[in-house]
């Protein structure tokens, strides 16, 4: 089964991952937050209280026999750019600015928050190396996963065909309608597969991130890929949508680990 529970928190697990890699994707079960945050809110800028979040943090990285001080976490900005976590973060010191983490480090938690957009997680298990990365429309437009895997080739050496990918629980395309700035970027962008990626039904457009995602895996020669299939709109009880709660809502989280 996907789901699993620990120390009172329910989160999604991949099974495509090997069982060296610690790997999971929070609900919002579990927390101390109040409403509108009810309950794990992992999210520091969405006006939850700071003490609230940081018990939050400190019961996922426990539960899943992790050392709080391990994290390693960015600011995330819709773009392309990497950050190479070879020692936890200082947590007297800001977090980077960047939309893809990797290490291999085993003493390294990998940590990255969301509200809709795709958590892709990376593993390389000849290489030993792991990675998150946060593809929203505008990151999956400027070729996030393109670049995470060019940044795991060119700073460790990973081969394509060896990486394996999660394409993690965000907004269905259901429930992502889009407008004309979208629209126009993701049909230039994938010309020859548009018509996968947007789907137009009672004169409205939405968007299949699930999909434009895993095109862009296979084109960088990714074959290991596995999709959750998980609506976080669909499924508020399980997960914040800042979507389908009109931004009145939390934030959920990614964790990744090496095994030592």
């Amino acid at each position: 089964m996907p789901f699993h529970e620990q120390h009172g928190l329910r989160f999604y697990s991949f099974d495509i991952f090997h069982k060296s890699v610690t790997q999971a994707i929070f609900t919002r079960r579990g927390g101390v937050s109040p409403e509108p945050w009810h309950s794990l809110n992992l999210g520091g800028s969405v006006g939850d209280k700071p003490e609230h979040v940081a018990e939050n943090r400190i019961r996922i990285f426990r539960a899943m026999g992790c050392e709080p001080a391990s994290l390693h976490d960015v600011w995330l900005v819709h773009g392309t750019s990497i950050v190479y976590a070879d020692a936890p973060r200082p947590l007297d010191q800001p977090s980077a600015k960047a939309d893809i983490i990797f290490t291999d480090n085993p003493e390294v938690t990998l940590f990255m928050r969301f509200g809709d957009c795709v958590p892709i997680l990376f593993h390389d298990p000849q290489k030993k190396v792991i990675g998150i990365a946060h593809a929203g429309w505008m990151g999956t437009v400027r070729g996030v996963v393109q670049a995470a895997v060019d940044g795991m080739k060119s700073r460790y050496g990973s081969k394509p065909e060896d990486i394996v990918a999660g394409i993690g629980p965000s907004i269905g395309v259901d429930h992502y309608e889009v407008g004309g700035e979208v629209i126009s970027q993701i049909a230039e962008q994938h010309a020859d597969a548009a018509d996968q990626i947007l789907q137009t039904r009672d004169g409205s457009t939405y968007l299949d991130l699930w999909t434009a995602n895993a095109i862009q895996l296979q084109k960088a020669g990714v074959e290991q890929i596995q999709i959750s299939n998980i609506c976080t709109a669909c499924h508020l009880d399980d997960w914040f949508s800042h979507r389908a709660e009109k931004g009145k809502t939390g934030r959920f989280a990614a964790l990744m680990a090496l095994q030592a």
